[in-house]
């Protein structure tokens, strides 16, 4: 019982849970804006953790200063996919009734690629690199250097967003068609260039935590599919296209997951996480925070 009130497990928790909102901020983007199902989400963040890793093993490039580039790479990577597969999708009023199933195909698709690409490129076996390695004491609590600063980056990452959401005029028009697509085109807004936006900062956010990942531990070109299915409860958890009920959904699953994992073992962490995915639809598909309208 010591165990689970000491402040070690609580900071491993609040980093879980960080990271989490991070991702499932850029997947809820994506689904708010356009309702496309992105189960490559978590290829994106395994690009990601690849592009930090070798941008310091082959440069010496410290990962922090590499973050900010990998983002934008991902990013872009997001814009290409946007504007190759989905922009005529979205356009054709017959393609964007079936918008949900003809994207989870194709992002199936796009998976496939990814995970296989490179693992032909790099091979399957993890990879991993040591940085920020030291230890650093604060009352209490010690705590490693990558994961405090994993801590504040997926956290400030996370808040700049909210507020360029709320405060900035394109990020007024990203919540507005999250809210109305009819809405949005009524009055004006250009509905190609927000969906545009959404894919960007999207991607780019996947980008990012896989940047943080790869600094806290080993990745593998298969390690994507466990970052999408905690996105994708997440934001069930927290409600489709709520965005600000999927960065507390996504504390609340650090939490659960962290503390169920010490009272019982790492082998039930799949269980935990798919347990609350299963449970929360039977009992409440909307999420927790959500609304009906919010999950139509």
């Amino acid at each position: 019982m010591a165990e689970l009130l000491s402040t070690q497990l609580l900071f491993a928790a609040l980093v879980t849970g960080a990271l989490y909102a991070l991702t499932a901020l850029g997947l809820n983007l994506v689904y708010g804006t356009m309702r496309l199902l992105n189960v490559a989400h978590g290829e994106f963040v395994m690009l990601g953790a690849y592009a930090t890793y070798w941008a310091f093993a082959l440069t010496g490039l410290p990962p922090l200063a590499a973050l900010p580039v990998v983002a934008i790479a991902t990013g872009l990577l997001g814009l290409a996919a946007y504007r190759g597969l989905f922009r005529g999708l979205l356009r054709n009023p017959t393609l964007a009734t079936r918008i949900e199933s003809n994207s989870l195909l194709l992002f199936f698709g796009l998976s496939i690629v990814l995970q296989n690409t490179v693992a032909a490129l790099f091979t399957p076996t993890p990879r991993g690199y040591a940085y920020l390695d030291a230890i650093v004491t604060i009352g209490p609590l010690s705590m490693a250097s990558d994961r405090l600063a994993a801590l504040v980056i997926a956290a400030g990452v996370t808040l700049a967003i909210v507020l360029f959401l709320r405060f900035n005029l394109l990020g007024l028009a990203i919540k507005a068609l999250i809210q109305s697509r009819e809405a949005t085109q009524i009055v004006g807004i250009d509905v190609g260039r927000v969906q545009a936006t959404s894919f960007i900062a999207g991607f780019g956010l996947a980008g990012l935590a896989g940047g943080l990942v790869s600094m806290l531990g080993q990745i593998s070109p298969f390690m994507g599919f466990p970052y999408t299915i905690s996105a994708f409860v997440v934001i069930i958890l927290g409600g489709l296209g709520n965005l600000t009920g999927g960065i507390v959904a996504a504390l609340l699953l650090g939490v659960l997951e962290t503390y169920g994992v010490a009272l019982t073992s790492t082998n039930y962490r799949s269980i935990l996480i798919y347990g609350v995915f299963i449970l929360i639809l039977l009992i409440r598909p909307q999420g927790l925070m959500g609304s009906r309208q919010a999950a139509r």
